[in-house]
C-alpha cells in the first residue's frame, strides 16, 4: 500500500482504527448485563448510561496520559497518529489508545454490579428545539467508579 502524503495514510490509518474500533465494541457491549447494553458505541453526546460511563473512563485516562506527558516535560500536541484538534492534544490521544483497553476491563468488572436504579434520568437540550433523556450514575455510584478508576491509575 503506497500513499502520496502523510495526510493520506493518516486518514487511511483513521478509517481502518474506526471500522475496528466499531467491531472491537459490539464485543466489548456482549459482556455487559444485557438489560443495560446500548445498541452501539456513541462518544459524542451520549444519552445512555453505558456510553457515558465510557466516555467519563475515557476522559479521566485522557488527563492522566496528559499529566504524564507533562511531568515527561514533551508537548502534547505533537502526536503522531491523530490530527492536532482544538482541545484534543494529539500525542495524549496517540498515547492513551495503547491504555484504552485497560480501563475497557475494569468497566467490564464494574458493570456486572451496576443495574438499572443505579442511574438518575435528566432532561436536557439536545437541539434549539428538541429535549431529550440523558442517563446518568446517581452521585453514590459516580463517587465509587471515580474511586475505582483513581486507584486503578
Amino acid at each position: 500500500m503506497e500513499f502520496d502524503s502523510l495526510e493520506t495514510a493518516r486518514n487511511r490509518l483513521n478509517s481502518i482504527e474506526g471500522k475496528f474500533s466499531e467491531a472491537y465494541f459490539k464485543q466489548i457491549m456482549r459482556f455487559l448485563p444485557e438489560k443495560l447494553r446500548p445498541e452501539g458505541r456513541k462518544t459524542f453526546k451520549a444519552y445512555d448510561g453505558v456510553n457515558n460511563i465510557f466516555n467519563l473512563a475515557y476522559e479521566i485516562l485522557s488527563w492522566k496520559v496528559h499529566r504524564a506527558i507533562i511531568e515527561a516535560k514533551l508537548e502534547p500536541s505533537l502526536g503522531f497518529l491523530h490530527s492536532v484538534q482544538f482541545g484534543k492534544p494529539s500525542l495524549v490521544c496517540d498515547l492513551q489508545e495503547l491504555y484504552r483497553y485497560l480501563v475497557e476491563d475494569s468497566l467490564i468488572q464494574y458493570w456486572q454490579d451496576v443495574r438499572g436504579k443505579d442511574f438518575i434520568v435528566k432532561i436536557e437540550s439536545m437541539s434549539r428545539t428538541r429535549k431529550g433523556k440523558r442517563q446518568y450514575l446517581n452521585d453514590s455510584q459516580t463517587r465509587d467508579l471515580m474511586k475505582i478508576l483513581n486507584e486503578y491509575f
